[in-house]
């Protein structure tokens, strides 16, 4: 199809060395007209840089738990608090706040399971669609949304692709499971490695809705991987990748915008922060790190005490790579 020949930013997490990386670097760049990690070389020319569009600096976000009859309820717990932790901590927002001119916040406003099922497989028309139907039967009412991305965690066994179109049926209260089709090669997969995506709805009423997937990445009981399995417990993984979202998704809000736009020059007007290489904050990290993840996801403790979170390290200008938090503020990033 030849709207997958046109450059795009990338608003997608995927595992190092996957075919999904193959695919998504192949497509990603720009429309035409410290202390950095341990192992992690500066890399200038991937610094970010501000193109106008929308941030959030505000941010609020909640959970939904797609297939949630067969979410371990402790996963679930695990996953509320520590991303939620993650998000509002003070020395991982001194990464992030380089990029707006204030402070920034975060604010959880809770989770809900959507009954039904695990479905095989879920495209981003799926995860669109049940946007839209959840707006309609008034989900997201009283909800500032412009400034609110709603998380929706696959459940274990699913499948995520970024197929445009409709695989399954998945509403509030009923899930259809339908067999898994065979990924198209120019296609990403999350048993090819790719791990979620954020994106944004607009609705009838004139309002955009954001949102942001992601899978239960695991090692499958035949070896297999399905998303960005890094940590000893596939939660920890949905927590890293939803930090990641959460955290491209507020420093770039309306990149679906410039993706629908394809190679048109103007497409630049909707992004925030952004590569030359059409990358944003959460991406080259993972490139970065080469076959050892483990320098980009990390468990770092709480700046209030309290324990610990699994993340995956940001892209700092400030350090030209991926910084893991900091006592400070970092200097803040020149538009």
């Amino acid at each position: 199809m030849n709207h997958k020949k046109n450059l795009r930013p990338l608003n997608v997490s995927f595992r190092h060395g996957s075919p999904s990386e193959r695919i998504f670097r192949q497509r990603a760049g720009l429309p035409v007209a410290a202390a950095i990690a341990p192992g992690a070389k500066p890399t200038p020319a991937h610094d970010l840089h501000f193109h106008g569009g929308k941030t959030i600096p505000d941010l609020h976000f909640m959970n939904f738990y797609v297939g949630g009859d067969v979410w371990p309820p402790d996963d679930v717990t695990d996953i509320d608090k520590s991303l939620a932790a993650a998000m509002a901590d003070v020395h991982l927002n001194n990464v992030m706040e380089q990029y707006f001119p204030g402070d920034i916040t975060s604010t959880f406003d809770g989770s809900e399971k959507l009954a039904g099922p695990a479905p095989g497989t879920v495209s981003q028309g799926d995860i669109e669609t049940l946007v839209t139907s959840l707006a309609t039967q008034g989900k997201f009412a009283g909800r500032d949304l412009s400034s609110t991305v709603f998380n929706f965690m696959l459940s274990p066994g699913t499948i995520l692709n970024d197929n445009a179109g409709p695989t399954a049926a998945i509403s509030h209260g009923a899930t259809t499971v339908r067999k898994n089709p065979i990924p198209d090669d120019d296609d990403g997969d999350s048993l090819q490695g790719l791990g979620g995506y954020h994106g944004s709805v607009h609705a009838n009423n004139g309002n955009t809705i954001y949102y942001a997937v992601g899978v239960y990445s695991e090692t499958r009981a035949d070896g297999t991987q399905n998303g960005i399995p890094v940590f000893d417990k596939p939660w920890k993984n949905v927590v890293a990748t939803f930090y990641h979202e959460l955290n491209e998704a507020r420093t770039d809000a309306d990149v679906e915008d410039a993706i629908r736009a394809g190679n048109d020059p103007n497409a630049n007007r909707f992004l925030g922060w952004t590569s030359d290489q059409g990358e944003e904050c959460g991406d080259f990290p993972v490139f970065e790190s080469g076959n050892d993840l483990s320098e980009v996801f990390q468990e770092v403790p709480l700046t209030a005490g309290g324990g610990t979170v699994p993340v995956q390290f940001q892209y700092s200008d400030n350090a030209h790579g991926p910084e893991g938090p900091r006592a400070t503020p970092a200097n803040k990033a020149n538009a």
